[in-house]
C-alpha cells in the first residue's frame, strides 16, 4: 500500500488501496495482516478510529509527535483527529487491526459515557497491554467479524457486524479500565483539565458550544482551557464541541423522523438554515443529502 497517496486516513481513502482488506461501506474495514495497515512515514491525520493487536515482533511510531513502541500483547487506539506518522515495523512484526469510522463508532457508544470516557483514557495513553487470555478472546471476535464481513448475501450483514463489534468494543474497553485502575502515575493539570472539558461537553454540547462557558465552568480563562485542551489532544476546544455537535446530528439525520427543523430546535441552532450551513461546513455535504444517502 502507498501511503504517500493518503492526504488523510479514512475507510473512504484506505479501500482505494487496500485490494484485499475486507469492508462494509465507509464504516468498517479489517486487516488481517498488521503491516497493511495504512500508518505512514509522513505526519498524516486519521479520520477514522484505529485498533491494531500486535501479535508478534514489535512496532514503533509517533502518534501527535509522541512517540510509541508495541511488542506481542499490546494493542494500540489511535483517535480520530490524532496525526500519526513514523512508522516502523521489525521483519516478524504481525499483528491484526481494524478501521472504524466516527459515525460507526458513536452509534456504538452514543449511550454508555463511560466508554467515551474510558477511549479518553486511551488517547492520553495509547498502548495497552493485554493479558494472553482477553488476546485470544479479541483475535476470535476478529475471525468471526471478518466472517460476517465478507458474507455479502447476509440480509443483516452490517447489523450483525456492528453488533459482534460492540462486542469488542466493550472487551477493549474493560482492558482500558484495568490498567485505568492500576495506572500508577498522577495525570498531569492539562490532562485533568481536557479530560473534565471533554465530560462537560458531553453533557452539555446539544445546549451549549461557547468556549467561555464551558471555561469558566471550570473556573479557568478561555486561553488557558485552549492551551491545556490543545497540548493533550492537538485539537482546540472549538474543534471538540463542533465534532461532538456534528455527531449528534449525523445520528439524529439517520436514525430519527425528526424533521430539520425539530432538530435545529432540539440542538439549539437559531434555525434551520444555520443548521445546514454548519453542517455543510463540517461534512461538506447539506444535512437533506446526508439523510437521503
Amino acid at each position: 500500500m502507498n501511503t504517500n497517496d493518503l492526504s488523510e486516513i479514512t475507510i473512504e481513502n484506505v479501500k482505494k488501496l487496500a485490494l484485499k482488506a475486507s469492508y462494509i461501506d465507509n464504516d468498517l474495514i479489517l486487516f488481517e495482516k498488521f503491516g497493511d495497515l495504512p500508518i505512514p512515514n509522513e505526519p498524516r491525520r486519521t479520520g477514522c478510529l484505529i485498533i491494531a493487536l500486535c501479535l508478534q515482533g514489535k512496532a514503533q511510531y509517533s502518534v501527535d509527535t509522541k512517540k510509541h513502541e508495541m511488542g506481542p500483547n499490546d494493542f494500540i487506539l489511535i483517535n480520530e483527529g490524532q496525526v500519526t506518522n513514523d512508522c516502523l515495523l521489525s521483519r516478524d512484526c504481525n499483528g491484526i487491526a481494524l478501521m472504524i469510522s466516527q459515525d460507526f463508532f458513536h452509534e456504538i457508544i452514543k449511550n454508555v459515557h463511560e466508554l467515551s470516557s474510558l477511549f479518553l483514557f486511551s488517547r492520553m495513553h495509547p498502548v495497552c497491554k493485554m493479558e494472553p487470555n482477553e488476546v485470544e478472546m479479541i483475535c476470535s471476535y476478529f475471525r468471526l467479524l471478518k466472517k460476517k464481513v465478507d458474507d455479502h448475501d447476509h440480509h443483516f450483514r452490517k447489523e450483525t457486524a456492528q453488533a459482534l463489534l460492540t462486542t469488542v468494543i466493550y472487551d477493549l474497553s474493560n482492558v482500558i479500565y484495568r490498567i485505568q485502575n492500576t495506572y500508577d502515575k498522577r495525570p498531569t493539570r492539562s490532562e485533568l483539565i481536557f479530560t473534565q472539558f471533554i465530560k462537560l461537553v458531553e453533557a452539555n454540547f446539544r445546549h451549549e458550544r461557547r468556549v467561555g462557558w464551558y471555561s469558566h465552568e471550570l473556573s479557568i480563562s478561555a486561553k488557558y482551557l485552549s492551551e491545556c485542551v490543545k497540548q493533550v489532544s492537538q485539537r482546540t476546544p472549538n474543534d471538540w464541541i463542533n465534532n461532538y455537535v456534528t455527531l449528534e446530528l449525523r445520528v439524529l439525520l439517520k436514525n430519527s423522523t425528526k424533521s430539520i427543523k425539530e432538530i435545529a430546535d432540539e440542538l439549539h441552532f437559531p434555525n434551520q438554515s444555520f443548521l445546514g450551513k454548519f453542517f455543510k461546513e463540517h461534512t461538506g455535504i447539506p444535512p437533506s443529502r446526508y439523510r437521503r444517502s
